[in-house]
């Protein structure tokens, strides 16, 4: 069934504009009775199309459930930027596996420096993808893509979330070793290409962030947010 996004919805009175209407009625050629699902609130609100002008599409609710797909814990991935392309891939598949927000972060060792005003630009993009993954992969929200913060504001953020996670290469305890089961919101931190300087560890773990390494093996800035986010979701029941 065709599913489509409303930041804001009214069971009385819902309706779908713009692209997504022009999608529905043309693309899809969808007609008055057939059914479609909004997303909304982390929702699936199943409705049936009443009517379709060049517009709008008007639509009646006849039932509601909670997403199946939403994690039950909600997921901020602060990523500091890497080289080229790569925040494309990690936001999409972030975005995949359950992530609710990311957030880019200018650190230290980041090889690649974008003033605030271009990345504004790239920020863009990267929503749009992040849309396109929740849609493909049957989210019951869009997660966010924020604007690229500074590590001074990382470290102001953190303690905003239950837990915050450092992958850390030099060391620190095993996601095994890691008490995940009461908490409602988790922060995962990940190092562009060169990763965190100790200075900048060290910071991290002051404002409350605990150490997890991954073992010996070197995984790419694009490889390591993916699998610490599958294991997490694994360790909160959520896959």
């Amino acid at each position: 069934m065709p599913r489509f996004f409303l930041e804001e919805l009214d069971e009385n009175d819902v309706r779908i504009t713009g692209a997504d209407a022009h999608h529905i009625g043309f693309s899809l050629r969808m007609r008055p009775g057939e059914s479609l699902t909004i997303c909304a609130y982390g929702r699936d609100y199943h409705c049936r199309i009443r009517a379709i002008t060049p517009d709008e599409v008007l639509l009646n609710v006849e039932d509601s459930v909670l997403c199946a797909a939403e994690p039950s814990v909600f997921f901020t991935l602060y990523q500091a930027i890497p080289k080229s392309d790569k925040l494309e891939q990690i936001v999409q598949k972030a975005v995949e596996l359950g992530v609710s927000r990311i957030v880019p972060v200018l650190t230290r060792r980041c090889i690649s420096r974008p003033k605030p005003a271009e990345f504004a630009k790239k920020q863009t993009r990267l929503q749009k993808i992040a849309d396109a993954a929740a849609k493909q992969s049957g989210r019951g929200i869009l997660p966010e893509v924020r604007d690229m913060i500074t590590f001074s504001q990382l470290c102001r953020t953190l303690p905003e979330a239950d837990t915050s996670i450092l992958l850390y290469e030099n060391g620190g305890c095993r996601f095994s070793d890691l008490s995940l089961g009461e908490k409602h919101s988790v922060a995962l931190i990940v190092g562009s290409e060169g990763g965190f300087d100790p200075e900048e560890a060290e910071k991290l773990r002051q404002a409350g962030a605990v150490s997890v390494w991954m073992g010996e093996r070197i995984l790419r800035c694009e490889t390591a947010p993916l699998a610490a986010i599958s294991v997490l979701m694994h360790l909160t029941g959520n896959l």
